[in-house]
């Protein structure tokens, strides 16, 4: 699955420790995926537990202290293939690549498990529909992260629980793969919304989505505007180039300062309808309803961990976004501010 580090312009747990979060999000997701599998097949009911910030809840640090003292045996949820996620030791690539100790930096285990607690929710008679629920269930809880830290949260609009190509790239391509979702970046400050931005451990994509009816054509050229074809009716469009050499043009700049070597790729992307350019491209990949599934397989296959420049590219793209955040509860559970005042603003 891979990692939504930034949302929009809301807070990221990313931005506060990029260090801490994408190991522990691996570790995470492969600890809870063990313990639900193996209390389905045992028939053991899950209980479900309430997602709380317990390092700020005492009571829970003395519930934490006994999940521990029970945790003696450590799970090795990857021995099967067919498995959720990538097999190989991503956690010791990571720590290689970026030097770093990662028992300094992981957040406890018994910690965690409360931050994500998978539930069945009804019963599954095959493994492929537990991991369906259990990916489904993740997703809630990765929007959660690219939402919210122990003292900020963002109001997260409910389109994106349905958007399908979300689901498509956080659920389906590996977990060494970081997403910037129509990022807010701050440009000679000025807030400038960008398209997605896919970093892999060899390249990074600049895609510039362009969906609108089902079965449409979009017919391009080099001009300011396109034409959309739907039946018998014509209309004219803005060329989805316009954005994407935006977006290229930014990231190359932050690149292009901070000593990033990763290849930008654009890509022009139809899932639902059908894109004609007949004149040259310029290193741009037009993937429409007839080459979705095969690019997608093939970018879901890239085998390599994470790498030292792909993750330094991820820090200084998130030195620049912007955030709109308010503060959380204190320890009364009220609320600092109003929600309507209390928006902050981070570049």
């Amino acid at each position: 699955m891979a990692q939504l580090v930034k949302l929009q312009d809301y807070v990221s747990r990313y931005q506060s420790d990029l260090k801490r979060y994408p190991t522990q999000f691996v570790r995470l997701k492969r600890m809870q995926w063990e313990r639900m599998k193996s209390e389905w097949q045992s028939g053991e009911e899950i209980p479900q537990w309430e997602h709380e910030e317990i390092e700020e809840k005492p009571h829970n640090r003395f519930i934490q202290r006994i999940l521990s003292f029970k945790r003696k045996k450590k799970l090795d949820p990857w021995e099967e293939s067919n498995d959720i996620g990538d097999k190989g030791d991503f956690l010791n690539d990571l720590s290689e690549e970026l030097h770093t100790q990662p028992d300094e930096d992981v957040i406890p285990e018994e910690e965690t498990a409360f931050m994500f607690q998978p539930t069945i929710i009804y019963y599954p008679q095959t493994i492929e529909e537990l991991k369906k629920m259990y990916i489904d269930q993740l997703f809630q809880f990765q929007l959660k992260w690219a939402s919210s830290t122990l003292r900020e949260k963002s109001y997260v609009e409910p389109k994106y629980y349905r958007d399908s190509l979300l689901r498509a790239f956080t659920q389906r391509l590996p977990d060494s793969y970081f997403l910037f979702y129509y990022p807010i970046l701050q440009v000679k400050k000025a807030p400038v919304e960008l398209g997605i931005i896919l970093l892999t451990p060899t390249d990074c994509y600049c895609i510039q989505v362009l969906e609108e009816e089902v079965q449409a054509v979009f017919v391009g050229d080099s001009n300011r505007f396109w034409k959309k074809k739907v039946g018998k009716i014509d209309k004219k469009v803005l060329s989805p180039l316009i954005g994407l050499n935006r977006m290229e043009s930014v990231i190359k700049q932050i690149f292009r300062k901070n000593e990033i070597d990763l290849p930008i790729r654009k890509v022009v992307l139809s899932r639902n309808g059908y894109i004609d350019y007949p004149g040259s491209s310029f290193g741009v990949e037009f993937v429409d309803k007839r080459k979705y599934t095969d690019w997608f397989s093939h970018l879901s296959k890239n085998p390599s961990p994470m790498k030292l420049m792909q993750f330094k590219a991820v820090q200084f793209l998130l030195d620049k976004v912007q955030t709109t955040s308010y503060h959380r509860l204190d320890s009364d559970d009220e609320p600092l501010l109003s929600p309507d005042h209390t928006v902050e603003n981070h570049s």
